[in-house]
C-alpha cells in the first residue's frame, strides 16, 4: 500500500471513525472532567480551516470556556519557515485568523501572535500569510527575533531542560492557545503541539544538543497551553520541518482540538500513520504526567463537515 493511501485509511479507521454517529449529539453527553467540558478531544474533518474550527470549538462549549472578558491571549502558531501556505510548513493562516476572531468575540482585551522563527522572521511572517491574517482579524503580531524579548525561567520538573529563556508575552498573558501544524520532522519524527512550544523559548539549539524528545517534554511540564488546536489541513509527509516542494504535502482537511497536549499529539500521530508510543516526546509526556496518549480512555467527538 502506498504511504499516501495508508495515511488516508488511517484517518478513516482511527481518530475519525464513527463521526456520523456523534454529529450534533455532544450537548447531551456528560462532562468529561471537572472543568465541565463535554469532551476531552474533538476531531474535525472535511472542510475549510475556519469552518472546521467554528464547529470544533462549539463542540467544546465555545471560546468563552477558555477566554474571559478583559484577558490577554497569546495565539502561538508555527511561523518558523519562509514558506507559502501551500507548502504545509507553517500553520494555516485562515485558522490563525479565525481563532483570533473567536478570542476577541469572547471578550479578550488583546490578542498577540508570534513565533521564534527559524528562517528570517520578516519573510516568515509575510510569506506564511499569518501576519496578514492575524492582523486583519484584530491581533497584534509581534517579533520574537531578539533575546531582549526573553526572560529566565526555571523548570523544576525538567530532566534535561531545567531552565530556559521564555518570551515575555507567555509570562505576561492570561491565556495560551497553541496552534501547531502537523508535519514530518527529521529529528522528532513529527512536530505537533508539544514541539510547537519550542517557539516560546530563545535557545532552541539546547534542545537538539541535549536529547530533543526529553527537552520538548520538559518544557511541557512548565507551561501547558489552555487549548491546543492542531492544523492538519495540509500535512507535510516528508522533508520536514521546512519542506522541499508541494509534492511533500497531503491535503487532509482535518483538525484536532484538545486541552490535553499529549492527547492532541497522540491523535495527530495516528493521522500521520504512527502509533503514539513511537514518538519519544509523546510517550515521555504520558510517563511524566503531562497528559495521556491512551485515546481509548477519552471522550472524543468525531465530526465531519
Amino acid at each position: 500500500m502506498k504511504r499516501r493511501d495508508f495515511i488516508l485509511k488511517s484517518i478513516g479507521a482511527g481518530v475519525f471513525l464513527g463521526s456520523a454517529s456523534t454529529i450534533g449529539g455532544f450537548s447531551s453527553l456528560p462532562a468529561a472532567d471537572s472543568t465541565g467540558l463535554p469532551y476531552d478531544l474533538v476531531a474535525v474533518r472535511g472542510g475549510g480551516a475556519a469552518k472546521m474550527f467554528d464547529k470544533g470549538i462549539a463542540a467544546l462549549g465555545g471560546m468563552g470556556k477558555f477566554v474571559s472578558n478583559g484577558q490577554t491571549v497569546v495565539v502561538k502558531p508555527n511561523i518558523g519557515w519562509d514558506r507559502t501556505p501551500e507548502m504545509g510548513a507553517n500553520t494555516n493562516p485562515e485558522l490563525v485568523g479565525r481563532i483570533v476572531e473567536h478570542c476577541l468575540e469572547a471578550g479578550a482585551r488583546r490578542v498577540y501572535v508570534f513565533d521564534h522563527t527559524c528562517d528570517e522572521w520578516r519573510a516568515c511572517y509575510t510569506n506564511s500569510g499569518i501576519e496578514k491574517a492575524a492582523s486583519d482579524a484584530g491581533a497584534q503580531v509581534v517579533p520574537a527575533n531578539s533575546e531582549r524579548y526573553y526572560h529566565d525561567i526555571s523548570i523544576p520538573e525538567g530532566r534535561r531542560l531545567t531552565e530556559a529563556k521564555e518570551h515575555e508575552l507567555i509570562l505576561e498573558s492570561d491565556v495560551l492557545i497553541n496552534v501547531p501544524v502537523l508535519k514530518h520532522h527529521g529529528g522528532a519524527s513529527i512536530t505537533v503541539a508539544m514541539k510547537n512550544l519550542m517557539g516560546n523559548v530563545w535557545d532552541r539549539r539546547f534542545y537538539h544538543r541535549n536529547d530533543l524528545h526529553q527537552c520538548i517534554t520538559d518544557y511541557a511540564t512548565y507551561r501547558k497551553p489552555d487549548l491546543n488546536v492542531v492544523d492538519a489541513y495540509r500535512v507535510m509527509m516528508r522533508n520536514g520541518p521546512r519542506g522541499v516542494s508541494v509534492e511533500d504535502v497531503v491535503t487532509m482537511e482535518a483538525q484536532v482540538i484538545s486541552t490535553d497536549i499529549v492527547a492532541a499529539d497522540a491523535a495527530s500521530s495516528l493521522m500521520f500513520g504512527l502509533q503514539p508510543a513511537e514518538v519519544g516526546h509523546i510517550r515521555m509526556g504520558e510517563e511524566m504526567g503531562i497528559g495521556t496518549m491512551q485515546l481509548d480512555n477519552l471522550n472524543i467527538n468525531r465530526l465531519r463537515m
